[in-house]
């Protein structure tokens, strides 16, 4: 039996309190659709009732699907049910699916017309139940119209405790093969509570759906959202018309996005005044002085916050400081595009060179962030050897590179894989990427170290102009010159109509840099 006192301090049980203070409340809302607190909280509990009856305690259940209503139910009812979620990506091809499959062999696989192309193919075993969400497709098992119809039995639900497994979270593939990351019910209900303090939420809250709830359980923010009484809008399609729709239409209030969405947002066709200040979370790469100070100009909000997979999602955030409000725009942006300091449910994080000594504290020595506290991954899904790595010294290693500030604040320079190295000297591949987008013509840039014969290796650039504006390369790279130090400057920059990216946003340089050093047997660096 789980230790007293341990049961019901898990995410779920946040929606159970919040249908009793908020009963009447709309709870979510899809096209013209809606839910009460009270409705989602005994459907979760039929859907949950009927997991509980079919499937063995700790089993790993699959959600493949868009942003629907049915995602947020399920986050709340697989764990009630004592099993384990994996959110994989949506727009995983069959093959990404049937190496997941293969890694955490579920019982149970949950999926929506958008996806089912790719659950046919993706697993011949009969074992597999296999249900379909938005229609009466089911392999293995009840419907979903079934499950969803099931009497409640309370006396079963809900039994998990702290550090049991809540969730296989796969990452998102920028470095190649994805590992199943851990996360327990301790770390995910304690940043909550995280989500709810920085992102400033209240029950007034209207939050839009941008954000992929597969990537890091949509940082945790289904259940944050609900325990504060805000009111969740589902959207399936991220596009920047339909993004303006929901912001007018619900009067929304919050989103969180990576900054390639943000310039979607900011960059639609149907930009126009806001009827009420919206905040944008974002994340994902440091956005550039320049976005921050568009957004700042059309009326948005910003808390920039930084994490991984690894870390549910955010783990640090940039805290505005009194005195930043003197500033100039300009500047004041530079300070608002650091990672900053740890959010209230993590602990501290720390700048380190490899000895494990904390680099000083000076705003240019680089070294790897790490990190540790209930909120870091509890390993990698039966794979010691790459949990023992990732946590050589006792801390999380992020793979990330960065400097620490004289007031604490820490600053993302780059992943320690795409620092160029060029002639012995480190080029932050970030600093490039934002001395480019500060050129008004430039919509996304990706900076990566291509082979040089002579320095090892030199930086190049791939830039996305905005529709309807031109520059050339010499241009853009005369622009560089003149922001940041010549050698640090690209020689050559190629102007794409898109870069290659995750379905979160996130732009995927290794495809970039497979195609440029393809044909050598080893990446030199000089």
């Amino acid at each position: 039996m789980p230790e007293p006192g341990l049961i019901g301090a898990i995410p779920s049980a946040l929606m159970a309190q919040a249908a009793r203070a908020y009963a009447g409340k709309v709870a979510l809302r899809y096209g013209e659709q809606s839910w009460t607190f009270a409705e989602f909280d005994a459907a979760a509990d039929r859907l949950a009732s009927g997991l509980v009856r079919r499937v063995a305690p700790a089993e790993r259940v699959i959600v493949l699907m868009a942003n629907r209503p049915e995602y947020v139910l399920l986050q709340c009812a697989i764990e009630r049910a004592g099993l384990v979620r994996v959110p994989v990506n949506a727009r995983s091809t069959a093959h990404e699916i049937d190496v997941i499959l293969a890694d955490c062999e579920p019982a149970v696989l949950f999926y929506d017309r958008t996806t089912a192309d790719r659950v046919p193919a993706a697993n011949g075993e009969a074992a597999l139940w296999r249900l379909q969400v938005d229609g009466d497709a089911a392999r293995g098992g009840a419907s979903y119209g079934e499950l969803s119809a099931e009497t409640i039995d309370r006396s079963r639900l809900e039994r998990a405790t702290l550090d049991d497994l809540s969730s296989i979270n796969y990452t998102s593939g920028t470095t190649g093969r994805p590992r199943g990351v851990i996360y327990t019910h301790r770390g995910a209900y304690l940043n909550c509570f995280g989500e709810i303090i920085h992102s400033r939420h209240d029950e007034n809250s209207v939050y839009l759906w941008t954000l992929p709830m597969f990537h890091c359980n949509g940082w945790c923010t289904p259940w944050a959202l609900t325990a504060i009484g805000g009111t969740h809008v589902c959207l399936r399609e991220v596009r920047g018309d339909a993004i303006w729709d929901q912001l007018r239409e619900h009067d929304v209030t919050h989103l969180n996005a990576a900054p390639t969405v943000v310039s979607t947002i900011l960059n639609a066709r149907d930009t126009g005044p806001l009827t009420r200040p919206v905040l944008i979370t974002t994340a994902g790469a440091p956005p550039s002085p320049t976005t921050i100070a568009h957004m700042e100009r059309m009326g948005f909000q910003i808390v920039h916050v930084y994490g991984l997979t690894e870390t549910y999602g955010p783990i640090s955030f940039c805290q505005s400081q009194p005195e930043w409000a003197g500033l100039s725009a300009d500047e004041r942006s530079v300070l608002q595009a650091r990672q900053g300091v740890s959010m209230i449910q993590a602990e501290g994080l720390r700048v380190v060179d490899a000895e494990m000594a904390d680099v000083p504290a000076d705003g240019s020595t680089m070294g790897e962030i790490v990190m540790h506290g209930n909120n870091v991954m509890a390993g990698y899904y039966l794979d010691p050897d790459a949990t023992a790595e990732a946590f050589r010294g006792g801390w999380f290693h992020s793979g990330d590179l960065g400097v620490m500030h004289p007031d604490g604040y820490i600053e993302l320079r780059d992943r320690s894989k795409d620092v160029v190295i060029s002639g012995g000297e480190n080029i932050s591949t970030i600093e490039v990427e934002q001395a480019l987008m500060s050129h008004p013509a430039v919509l996304e840039a990706a900076v990566i170290g291509v082979p040089d014969d002579k320095w090892g290796e030199r930086p190049k650039a791939f830039v996305v102009l905005h529709a309807g504006q031109s520059a050339t390369p010499q241009e853009l790279i005369a622009h560089v010159r003149a922001k940041i130090a010549s050698y640090k400057a690209p020689r050559d920059i190629e102007i794409t109509f898109e870069l290659p990216k995750t379905s979160t946003g996130k732009i995927q340089k290794f495809v970039l840099r497979d195609s440029e050093w393809a044909g050598r047997i080893h990446r030199v660096h000089g």
